[in-house]
């Protein structure tokens, strides 16, 4: 599987008391390429963690690696941020965002539906989720 990695994925894989732990180690196992993903959402996952050394574990391990290089966009973050102010994205999905649109074959793997389920590609085009199943 090829994918996206949003913040909660990774706090899920790594925190047995989240909710989505179970959900997210099954995902894991069907894993073959490492998940890309960027810096934010690492830092992110630290902070909800407060575990950096876990946090970055997950590079070590080859679940994740970094595929996105925030100075090169960020042009297209800036527009992005501006596109969606009114939710007040934080810098990792306006990342996540992009990464999408890099990256056209790979779904996002996140727990965010609140967000992802608005969140557009290329202004219109929807972006491919993998998330637990939420009734």
């Amino acid at each position: 599987m090829r994918a996206i990695a949003d913040t909660g994925f990774l706090v899920a894989f790594v925190n047995r008391n989240d909710q989505y732990h179970e959900w997210a180690l099954s995902l894991a196992q069907h894993v073959t390429d490492p998940l890309l993903t960027c810096e934010s959402v690492l830092a992110e996952a630290a902070f909800q963690l407060a575990d950096t050394a876990s946090a970055l574990g997950l590079l070590e391990t080859g679940l994740v690696q970094i595929a996105f290089n925030m100075p090169d966009h960020s042009t297209r973050l800036v527009q992005l941020a501006k596109q969606y102010r009114d939710r007040k994205p934080d810098l990792a999905d306006l990342c996540l965002i992009c990464m999408s649109e890099l990256y056209p074959k790979h779904p996002v793997v996140t727990t965010d539906l609140r967000d992802f389920r608005v969140y557009r590609r290329h202004r219109r085009e929807v972006i491919p989720l993998i998330h637990p199943v939420t009734h």
